[in-house]
């Protein structure tokens, strides 16, 4: 048996792998796919941004002599959120081959599709709130209807994307219109989040 063929790509996905794993023929290609490199500073500057007041004012409230255990503490909580935060930046990715789809997710959990179970690829176009921008989605789906992964534009970029509908051997359908969430809500409830099942306007 021969070693296993590996193919490297970087880019503002973070990266992407295609592994050949030599079982005879061409073997199983596996792409691994990984989020924007990007969404590390869009985490990290949030928390930041959060944490430097907090400190500053335990400074101006808190006298001298209590100050320092508890700016040291709140530096610790600070730093474990961020510490917490990159591990699951950095394990999270979705392993994508011909038999479907290995998902680790940012908290740790792993969910898996099996190929035979996809129906094929939905890319749509989704406003943001309270804007005229748009973001890319896209949804596994299922045969029964329901999402079975999907891939929000703001954590991944578009070629990684691409590769998806490709890799799978399916269908891919894209929306010729964008649309709001509420619309999405209202064609294809089963795509979106239990949380996004519901209108906070009803």
């Amino acid at each position: 048996m021969s070693a296993a063929a590996m193919e490297l790509r970087s880019g503002d996905a973070g990266g992407s792998s295609s592994a050949a794993a030599a079982v005879g023929g061409e073997g199983l290609r596996v792409f691994t796919l990984r989020p924007r490199r990007s969404l590390a500073r869009s985490i990290g500057l949030p928390i930041a941004a959060l944490a430097i007041p907090v400190l500053a004012a335990e400074i101006w409230l808190i006298d001298s002599s209590e100050a320092l255990p508890v700016m040291a503490a709140t530096a610790a909580v600070v730093l474990s959120v961020v510490f917490v935060a990159w591990v699951g930046y950095r394990r999270a990715n979705a392993s994508i081959s011909r038999y479907g789809i290995v998902e680790r997710g940012f908290f740790g959990g792993v969910s898996t599709v099996a190929a035979r179970d996809v129906a094929g690829v939905l890319r749509v176009q989704l406003y943001r709130t309270n804007s005229l921008d748009t973001t890319q989605e896209l949804f596994v789906v299922e045969r029964t209807g329901r999402g079975a992964f999907r891939m929000r534009g703001r954590f991944w970029d578009e070629p990684t994307m691409n590769q998806v509908a490709e890799v799978l051997g399916v269908d891919e359908t894209v929306g010729a219109e964008p649309m709001t969430l509420a619309e999405l809500r209202e064609a294809n409830p089963r795509l979106l989040y239990w949380f996004e099942r519901r209108s906070l306007t009803r």
